[in-house]
């Protein structure tokens, strides 16, 4: 069957599996199991359910199928995600035209360059503001409906068509776009309805595969080799890190509030992957194949390390941040007694999902952890 312009050729993903397990008193969260908020109430990163359904306002909906799981009850396995993308993409040569793009719902054709593109995620966001592309269409999270800072002087001024968990079609279709980019996880059951506003592609999921996403989002463009290169340069700076510690790696522990819930983030997420490539370890509580752990308030003292780095999703007062930290536990951390737990902007650590945030993150892990590199 010939693909068509934006519709799916392949069938949908098989039921999403539960991936919630224990972990030395915390819970492990495996690639959208049981989030709400990147690395999103979403919270990005965290990989809790997208979109909405319906055309006109928004709606808001889970990113999965009725009869699937909700995606904040499980999820993919992480560790096959890179594996999965390695068909997406395209054939077609820089700059040549009607280009078919393989990705997470099958084949779309785009018939010419995009000019006017609608981004469904952060991550979609940063990966075209770092193509030099500004987009006509944007949506927010729950815990910010703003553009982010770090990209606003190259954003231009987009146009809001809801949060990830609750998209306006009308909205989008008003724009008149001639692309639009998300995800599998966020945003599945409205796939057919964006296709039928303009070729749409999709990755399978934010966050912990954001190299592999960010070419993917490049290939409707003819960019790929200018994604590949700045990810490239982010490799080359996340390794100068690690050369000037030498042996003398600290450890890092991402330390995330969000409503209802703490979690130290893990391997399988974009701080994860960050703070591999730049080879600082984290504590062997973090030291696993999941998304991150969760830990209660009382178990705040599994978070140390000799560097905390924290961020809050949304307002502070929208979680048990305050508490925690005016908390008789919370001062007994090595890192807090030698001065090292610090904060940092969720809007990069947790949500930015692209290159553009991961090199705000080795500037701040540079001048905390490794100056000089």
């Amino acid at each position: 069957m010939s693909p068509t312009s934006g519709r799916p050729t392949t069938p949908p993903p098989t039921r999403r599996t539960l991936l919630t397990a224990a972990l030395t008193g915390g819970a492990v969260l495996g690639l959208g199991g049981l989030l709400t908020a990147c690395g999103s109430s979403d919270g990005s990163d965290s990989g809790s359910a997208p979109g909405a359904s319906g055309s006109g306002t928004a709606k808001p909906s889970g990113g999965s199928s009725p009869d699937q799981k909700s995606v904040k009850q499980g999820g993919d396995d992480y560790a096959t995600v890179i594996e999965k993308m390695k068909g997406f993409g395209t054939d077609a040569a820089p700059g040549v035209y009607p280009r078919t793009i393989r990705h997470a719902m099958g084949e779309t054709v785009v018939p010419a360059k995009p000019a006017r593109v609608v981004v469904l995620d952060t991550g979609e966001l940063d990966n075209v503001v770092s193509l030099g592309i500004q987009p006509v269409g944007v949506v927010h999270t729950d815990g910010s409906k703003t553009m982010p800072s770090y990209l606003k002087d190259k954003a231009g001024e987009p146009a809001n068509v809801g949060t990830i968990n609750s998209l306006n079609l009308e909205a989008i279709a008003a724009l008149k776009p001639d692309l639009i980019l998300g995800s599998q996880l966020r945003a599945q059951d409205q796939y057919e309805q964006l296709s039928k506003i303009a070729p749409t592609v999709f990755s399978l999921r934010p966050g912990y595969p954001w190299k592999q996403n960010f070419v993917l989002n490049a290939s409707p463009f003819g960019l790929e080799a200018e994604a590949k290169a700045q990810l490239d340069a982010y490799q080359a700076a996340a390794a100068a890190i690690g050369a000037k510690l030498g042996d003398k790696r600290p450890t890092i522990t991402p330390l995330r509030f969000m409503p209802g819930k703490t979690r130290l983030y893990a391997e399988l997420s974009f701080i994860g992957t960050i703070l591999a490539d730049t080879q600082l370890p984290q504590p062997k509580i973090e030291q696993v194949k999941e998304l991150a752990v969760e830990i209660s308030p009382e178990q705040i003292d599994k978070a140390d390390a000799d560097w905390i780095f924290y961020g809050v999703y949304g307002t502070p007062s929208s979680t048990n941040q305050d508490a925690v930290l005016g908390g008789a536990l919370w001062k007994t951390l090595g890192a807090v007694k030698s001065g090292q737990a610090r904060p940092v902007p969720d809007e990069t650590w947790f949500l930015g999902l692209g290159v553009a945030a991961a090199n705000v993150v080795l500037a701040d892990l540079k001048g905390f952890v490794a100056p000089g590199a």
